[in-house]
């Protein structure tokens, strides 16, 4: 029998596991009613059956700290909202700590938890003794305890969000085809068409499936993964409390209650991709073989740990796939270039902790426009094509399942699938000692090794790069300094209505004639930045546009959605094609003279300036723009000319002290000039007001995306504003997330931090209530379990006239 199906609806959702129940539920709250679910088969049939249920707000992220935290609260509540019974285990969890290290992650995490409502208790080790008896304690330094922890029954809290919802809940409903049709978009089904203004791709390991019947590819792939379920342990018969989670991230595995066995589930070396050509036809509510070979290291240890667990039969073995992204977050938002398509899945085997508060925020994308809290990390956009190379796929989310518990540095670079984007520079820079980092696929230098190996050697506290670091520092602030900014994200706007689609989306005036650059952030109709970007403009008509490399996707992504229907507007990413090598330093503008004929004085090349020079024979873009906040210039060159540009200026720049310098040196001297970056310091979450970014902000141009929502700003006043905080350190530095303190309660958390070798200070970012932002407030900054006392200055540290950047 053919089964009948909606065929109008506001928004189509592909998918019945939890993401798809959660996100119907979610919207039904919104007040948005008219949703239609598509299931291939029966919910909860793909990945959510199987699923451990674990539910732990324990992360590397205070903003997913916080989407972890809503879900266990609506966990909690969901019965007796709903009737429907969830099986929610408010057990708490612990996790082990056998190094220095792991502690360090641990303090890092709970102060963290702190200011985002979620309780972390470090505990020794008699206290974990108490909490969980089965465990051996021998070695153990710790535990962190999160007393708020759970798991839960996935398919019942599945269907508590579909008896939660208004949408119409299509079973058996594969869709088997998409096209855009008009103004909505026909979703093909066996039994009719379904017709919706948007549609959500939430079909879990067949996103990619579903997404390619669309048109385009995202990179999910299926692992496998194993847990096993016990026989009854006499110890567990008959106990009051339940158990709290344990997981042990030395040794890879986790552990939970089930009845009076245990559910023990590990992350073994090796991890298995599964298929990788397609899911078979009717994978459905099935397993895979299991294989105890692979996994019996890992069980073996846990036996150790857990000396009830190595005596104890095995009456159950759970071999289930489930979709990993590269870097094990989500994906959630909307698709670039499909208009009104959106996507949430890839959840790495974590969707029932995710759901609850991914389908919250992934709702409030839809009708809204953004979601409340940020989730940059968790945009679709973060990633490119690149991205979905199965080879490149497979090696990053391999990477990511071996060190599901390994402990996540700050600066932490992983090097699987590397490298996969590199310019003409990467063999030569490495030769001279540069160690590299990625973004969006691209090698970039972060610092050079002056002596022994080039490699990275992390901590919570300085790394190996710290001193080498310093001097590239120095070097640019007292001479010159060369960096491959290749990276850089470079468009091309061209055509008739170029300019009226930048005046509408960008918060400054326009460059007013060719060869004037403009810095601009591009609004939300929030008033909160979506891009942050410079202008600049070649011919009346013809504009360059230099964004982030993390952002060359999202960025593309917001001004295509926004241009003309009627043609008139060309948008071109030329990331590819331009490389860009970057001269900062007192000494930059005497070293590029020697290169050029063209008269390069300060009257003749003013500050954001540009030109189209001859360097060394090479037809070059010259822009005069400093990240550093030095006299400075970035040459944007035909990136087959790269290697003959770059050894022309190091030749050049012999006598003059010229020093390649790297990504983290360039964060240390933009923190020392105040400078702002997108994704840290600012983001949709704020706005140019708030970030301090006023002189940005052309209310008197006419109107333009967010102007309005700013306009109000202004007139009430700001209540948080972006303050610059100097921290007395003692061999630590903030790097983001850390609570700042006032009157000895957590007001704010670090945005961003480091150490300004320049200024030789340790310097934090935070947006901190207006009363508190005022320079001279004395507060705290806790790092890794110490709160340092920390004074708010005028900013920026280092040369505030811009005497020397204007030089």
């Amino acid at each position: 029998m053919i089964p009948k199906v909606a065929t109008e609806a506001k928004v189509a959702i592909i998918g019945g596991g939890v993401a798809g129940g959660s996100l119907a539920y979610h919207l039904t709250k919104l007040g948005w009613r008219d949703v239609v679910l598509l299931e291939q088969d029966e919910l909860t049939s793909g990945s959510t059956w199987h699923a451990a249920g674990l539910c732990t707000q324990f992360n590397s992220s205070y903003n997913l700290m916080r989407l972890l935290r809503s879900s266990v609260e609506l966990y909690a509540r969901l019965e007796a909202e709903t009737g429907q019974a969830v099986d929610w285990h408010p057990c708490g969890s612990v996790r082990l700590a056998t190094t220095a290290d792991r502690l360090d992650e641990f303090g890092h995490r709970r102060a963290m938890g702190e200011v985002a409502g979620v309780p972390i208790e470090i505990v020794g080790p008699e206290r974990l003794a108490e909490l969980h008896p089965l465990v051996d304690t021998t070695g153990i330094l710790a535990a962190a305890y999160l007393p708020t922890d759970g798991h839960v029954d996935p398919a019942s809290l599945t269907r508590a969000f579909v008896a939660g919802t208004g949408a119409e809940i299509m079973r058996r409903t594969p869709v088997t085809g998409i096209e855009r049709d008009r103004a909505a978009w026909r979703l093909a089904t066996p039994g009719s068409t379904v017709r919706a203004e948007i549609v959500v791709n939430a079909a879990g390991q067949w996103a990619p499936e579903v997404a390619r019947l669309a048109g385009v590819d995202l990179p999910i792939v299926p692992f496998e993964h194993h847990y096993v379920v016990t026989d009854a342990i006499g110890e567990l018969q008959g106990r009051e409390r339940e158990l709290p989670v344990l997981r042990d991230p030395d040794d890879s595995y986790y552990v939970r209650q089930e009845g009076a066995g245990l559910l023990v589930g590990p992350f073994e070396r090796g991890p298995r991709p599964w298929a990788l050509d397609g899911i078979p036809p009717g994978f459905h509510a099935r397993l895979l073989p299991p294989d105890l070979d692979r996994i019996e290291g890992v069980l073996a240890a846990a036996g150790t740990r857990i000396p009830a667990f190595a005596t104890v039969g095995i009456k159950q073995i759970v071999n289930g796939p489930d979709g990993y992204t590269p870097d094990g977050r989500c994906l959630m938002g909307p698709v670039p270039g499909l208009e009104n398509f959106h996507v949430l899945a890839g959840f790495s085997i974590f969707g029932i902790v995710f759901a609850g508060g991914a389908g919250r925020y992934a709702a409030e994308w839809i009708v809204e426009g953004q979601p409340s809290d940020n989730m940059w990390e968790l945009d679709v956009r973060r990633f490119g094509e690149y991205a979905c190379s199965t080879a490149y796929l497979v090696a990053r989310a391999s990477e990511v399942y071996e060190r599901e518990y390994a402990i996540h540095y700050p600066e932490e670079e992983l090097p699987a699938g590397r490298p996969l984007k590199t310019d003409p520079l990467y063999d030569r820079l490495a030769a001279r000692g540069a160690v590299y980092g990625a973004r969006f696929g691209w090698e970039r230098p972060l610092w050079f090794a002056r002596d022994g190996a080039a490699r990275d050697e992390y901590s919570f506290r300085r790394g190996n790069w710290f001193d080498a670091v310093g001097d590239e520092c120095r070097a640019v602030r007292t001479r010159v300094g060369l960096l491959d900014q290749t990276s850089f994200a470079k468009y091309r706007l061209s055509g008739p209505g170029a300019e009226g689609l930048l005046e509408r989306l960008c918060a400054n005036a326009l460059p007013p004639e060719p060869g004037r650059i403009a810095l601009t952030q591009m609004c939300r109709p929030s008033g909160g930045i979506e891009c942050d970007l410079t202008v600049t403009r070649l011919e009346q008509d013809r504009f360059y546009l230099v964004s982030a490399a993390a952002t060359e996707l999202h960025d593309y992504a917001w001004i295509e959605a926004h241009l003309p229907r009627d043609g008139s507007v060309v948008l071109e990413n030329v990331t590819d094609r331009y490389g860009v090598l970057t001269l900062a330093g007192p000494r930059s503008r005497e070293l590029l003279q020697t290169v050029t004929d063209s008269d390069l004085s300060r009257e003749a090349f003013p500050f954001f300036r540009a030109r189209e020079l001859t360097v060394g024979g090479i037809d070059t873009l010259v822009l005069r723009v400093s990240y550093v906040g030095e006299l400075g210039f970035e040459l944007h060159h035909p990136l087959e000319h790269q290697p003959a540009l770059y050894e022309l200026l190091l030749e050049a720049g012999e006598p003059l002290g010229l020093v390649d310098f790297g990504y983290r040196a360039l964060e240390s001297l933009r923190l020392e000039k105040a400078y702002r970056l997108w994704g840290v310091d600012m983001s949709a979450d704020y706005t140019p007001l708030e970030a301090g970014l006023e002189r940005f902000v052309r209310f008197d141009k006419g109107d333009f995306v967010g102007r309005d929502a700013l306009v109000r700003q202004r007139e009430e006043g700001v209540r948080q504003r972006l303050a610059c905080l100097v921290v007395e350190e003692d061999g630590a530095d903030a790097h983001g997330y850390e609570p700042v303190f006032a009157e000895g309660r957590p007001t704010a958390y670090v945005a961003s931090g480091g150490y300004g070798h320049v200024v030789d200070a340790s310097i934090a970012f935070a947006y901190l209530p207006v009363e508190h932002a005022e320079p001279g407030t004395e507060l705290e900054v806790e790092i890794l379990g110490e709160r340092r006392p920390s004074t708010v200055v005028t900013q920026p540290l280092y040369d505030p006239r811009n005497e020397r950047l204007l030089s």
